[in-house]
């Protein structure tokens, strides 16, 4: 089962240059929380830094407090164990490409020393048809690449691949930015399943897709949330005049 996120007062940097200012917010277990603003508004960095993937980059760092169910992100958890409780898509698949669709499930698990071959079929199939991809590469498991699956597929791989290591919570980045409408139609139709087992937070520029998949939307603007409420409540009537602004399409 998914598990809520708390976020304590999460300043982020740049070298100098701050990315984020006190954002605190909590995503409840088990939904889907969407997060929208303009280009550059601080989205990207935010969810990086839920799973501390912001640090990989030089010059970065970051302050506050995350809390992923009773795991402290940022206090004595090591980088490691938080990456395997928060699975993360990013904005263009990127499943390995020399490897079959079979190895790229197993990946992070092989890499974590899991040998037993039985259960690694099992988890692939499981990760496979949890992210609705089964039916279409089972046939192929180790003979297809990774690389040689539509774009829309690819995703959906890269799903199964943050799904076999058991994650509680899953982050996307803009999941089908790079996707047509029927590809991107399946990934919207995958979170609602996906929301039974895991707590996503899902970074989107279009608000249409917000208001299709999450519960609960945050407008992020210039490295500030903005405001965090139901999605049906931040689409029709916010409290923010800049909320307001950015959703009837007067900037942004």
């Amino acid at each position: 089962m998914g598990v809520g996120i708390k976020v304590d007062k999460l300043n982020a940097w740049f070298g100098k240059t701050q990315a984020l200012y006190d954002i605190t917010m909590e995503a409840p277990a088990n939904h889907a929380t969407a997060i929208i603003g303009p280009s550059g508004c601080g989205k990207s960095t935010f969810v990086r830094c839920l799973n501390r993937m912001h640090e990989t980059v030089p010059d970065a760092r970051a302050t506050g407090k995350v809390q992923i169910g009773e795991l402290d992100v940022y206090n004595g958890t090591s980088a490691v164990q938080i990456r395997r409780r928060i699975g993360m898509v990013f904005q263009k698949p990127n499943p390995f490409p020399t490897m079959s669709i079979y190895d790229n499930v197993a990946a992070g698990l092989k890499l974590n020393g899991f040998h037993d071959h039985k259960r690694l079929d099992e988890i692939v199939e499981r990760s496979l048809k949890l992210s609705a991809l089964w039916d279409e590469v089972k046939d192929n498991l180790r003979k297809k690449s990774g690389a040689s699956l539509s774009g829309g597929q690819q995703q959906r791989l890269c799903i199964a691949r943050a799904l076999a290591v058991e994650p509680q919570v899953l982050l996307m980045d803009e999941p089908c930015s790079a996707l047509d409408p029927i590809s991107t139609g399946k990934i919207e139709e995958l979170i609602f399943q996906l929301k039974e087992k895991f707590t996503i937070v899902i970074v989107t520029h279009n608000m249409q897709q917000a208001s299709r998949v999450a519960e609960f939307t945050g407008f992020f603007l210039l490295g500030k949330l903005i405001e965090l409420d139901k999605t049906e409540k931040i689409f029709t009537t916010p409290s923010d005049k800049r909320t307001e602004d950015y959703i009837t399409g007067r900037f942004g």
